[in-house]
């Protein structure tokens, strides 16, 4: 599977783009450099026609750890930097996607790693799965317009103890509350995702890509507000003494990834 830069891979396979996060010695955690990569390829696919569909997974039984923390780190200690934070890169690319986008969702899905699959056309899930935002544990405030579209999906209350108390689903949960589509054994996870994505693009791609803006038209600019909103309270959180306090006690332990 070819390499977008270390720790993304990259696939096309019969109309499909399969995306592929590999770091597995930090559980899939995410840095700068890998969420753009992982954005312009969702960019490239959103414009592309011959692309029917597009999966996001992690190799080796894990979705993703989340954003790594030294990542976070280095974002705080240079405030004059006005780029986006890796993160809200890929956040406006996966909600602007003109093509259908499949989550596949085995064992962590941290952090960005439960909020991305909010835009996510369809979300499975292996049982193995365990979906966590444990963003008030970090100091930090919500992300990924969650603020808006997790109570949509889940409903509210589920929403307040994933967001307040950071409170775990397993896949049993998950499935019941609506945060993903279908839970198979982790052995069938890949085929299962690859059927689906090879079945969305065997669909007239007109009419396909017709109907998901519909879907997102109907939602007018409320996502795409909502985020920006949350990035910006997130920023001012993560550059906070409490959340520097809290990372600084993350990075005492071994392997600091979130």
């Amino acid at each position: 599977m070819p390499e977008l830069v270390p720790h993304i891979l990259a696939e096309e396979d019969r109309e499909v783009l399969t995306l592929t996060i590999d770091r597995q010695e930090k559980k899939n955690a995410l840095t700068r450099e890998m969420y753009e990569a992982l954005a312009q390829a969702i960019d490239r696919a959103s414009e592309d026609e011959t692309i029917g569909a597009v999966v996001l997974r992690g190799a080796g039984g894990i979705f993703t750890a989340g954003n790594d923390l030294r990542d976070f780190q280095a974002r705080a200690a240079t405030p004059d930097d006005q780029r986006p934070s890796g993160g809200m890169v890929l956040l406006r690319a996966v909600a602007g996607c003109k093509a259908p986008l499949i989550g596949s969702v085995s064992g962590l899905a941290i952090g960005i790693g439960t909020t991305v699959l909010l835009h996510c056309d369809f979300a499975f899930a292996a049982r193995s799965a365990r979906f966590l935002t444990p963003f008030v544990d970090l100091g930090l405030s919500v992300e990924g317009a969650s603020s808006l579209l997790l109570p949509q999906v889940i409903g509210p209350r589920a929403a307040r103890e994933m967001l307040l108390l950071c409170d775990e689903l397993d896949s049993d949960r998950a499935l019941g509350l609506g945060l993903v589509d279908t839970v198979v054994p982790d052995v069938d996870l890949d085929s299962f995702t690859q059927d689906r994505a090879r079945a969305l693009a065997a669909k007239p791609r007109q009419a396909l890509r017709t109907a998901k803006r519909m879907l997102q038209e109907a939602r007018g600019t409320s996502v795409m507000d909502t985020i920006e909103r949350e990035y910006v309270a997130f920023g001012e959180r993560l550059r906070s003494e409490e959340a520097q306090a809290i990372f600084k006690k993350f990075f005492e332990k071994p392997s600091p990834v979130e």
